[in-house]
């Protein structure tokens, strides 16, 4: 059975993107996926970690990169504060060779490395990582969170899953019609609006209210956790987040129209088991099949298109 992904509304000039993670067996060479998403008009993707063959791939594509390292290079990026040898090498090994041809946007430290054995770490590594940028010229890539917004992760899905008695899934999937949470006058129909705000209200209580957000990721599964998880819930979050953060901010930063990353462009069989490797329905493991349903505002058109 072919699953479609959800329907995506992209527009030039709308600041969306795709997680595009290669933990699987089965996907398909990163040649095909640029040009899937140039095809598509997904013009930003966040990898996990410098894929060289993804990199190549990217020359010339004008896909907009934001890059991760890997959580084992951050306690040795961060531990030569003098001479920047670690930092130096890595950017000279993963920036500096496509730096003609390739758009990087963001560097990124770790993955979901607070808390973790090298949190500690995670400062001292942003500020070499900054300073070997600028040495190469390279400071227009911005280093998340030293130069650049903060990076946050948004399910929804996690919180409902985990307490469906107290959190409605009209109110995880933006489909209440009706304010769910008052909270100082501020209305709240949907959770998604209520974690973000969660880190405003945070950065507003420490004195950086000035900092704005990006979500680095969000998406709903499509199985492993029944009845939570559907390819309908899936189609209908990823839908109407769309919607959302293309037309209006929160709450508390209603003008402030919010970069998202979907979580994700394939399912990864190689992840643990089973809801963490069911972010896209599109997979289809007998035909190798991709496909993905575009609507574009601009031209009034579905579409859709399969790579085999």
């Amino acid at each position: 059975m072919l699953f479609l992904t959800q329907l995506l509304s992209l527009t030039d000039g709308r600041d969306i993107g795709v997680c595009y993670g290669l933990n699987g067996n089965n996907l398909p060479s990163p040649g095909d996926v640029i040009n899937l998403f140039k095809t598509s008009g997904i013009n930003n993707i966040r990898l996990y970690q410098p894929y060289p063959e993804v990199l190549e791939a990217a020359r010339g594509s004008g896909i907009s990169l934001s890059m991760s390292t890997t959580n084992e290079d951050i306690q040795s990026l961060a531990t030569d504060q003098t001479h920047q040898s670690a930092a130096d090498a890595w950017v000279n090994t993963n920036i500096v060779p496509y730096k003609e041809d390739v758009q990087f946007r963001f560097i990124i430290i770790g993955n979901e490395a607070i808390p973790g054995q090298s949190s500690s770490y995670i400062p001292g590594a942003m500020n070499n990582i900054m300073n070997s940028l600028a040495s190469f010229g390279l400071g227009t890539t911005k280093v998340t969170t030293v130069d650049s917004p903060l990076l946050i992760n948004v399910y929804p899905y996690f919180a409902y899953a985990s307490d469906p008695t107290h959190i409605s899934l009209n109110y995880a999937l933006f489909t209440s019609t009706a304010p769910v949470v008052v909270d100082q006058g501020l209305e709240y129909y949907n959770l998604f609006d209520g974690i973000v705000d969660a880190f405003n209200a945070a950065l507003d209580k420490i004195g950086f209210g000035q900092i704005t957000l990006i979500v680095a990721e969000t998406g709903w599964p499509t199985a492993g956790n029944e009845p939570y998880t559907s390819v309908a819930n899936a189609q209908t979050y990823n839908k109407n987040l769309l919607n959302h953060v293309t037309q209006k901010g929160t709450p508390k930063r209603p003008e402030y129209i919010m970069p998202t990353f979907f979580f994700e462009m394939f399912n990864e069989n190689l992840k643990q088991p089973t809801v963490e490797q069911m972010f896209n329905e599109m997979f289809n493991e007998n035909l190798k099949c991709y496909c993905w349903l575009f609507k574009s505002f601009a031209r009034d058109a579905s579409y859709s298109f399969c790579i085999f």
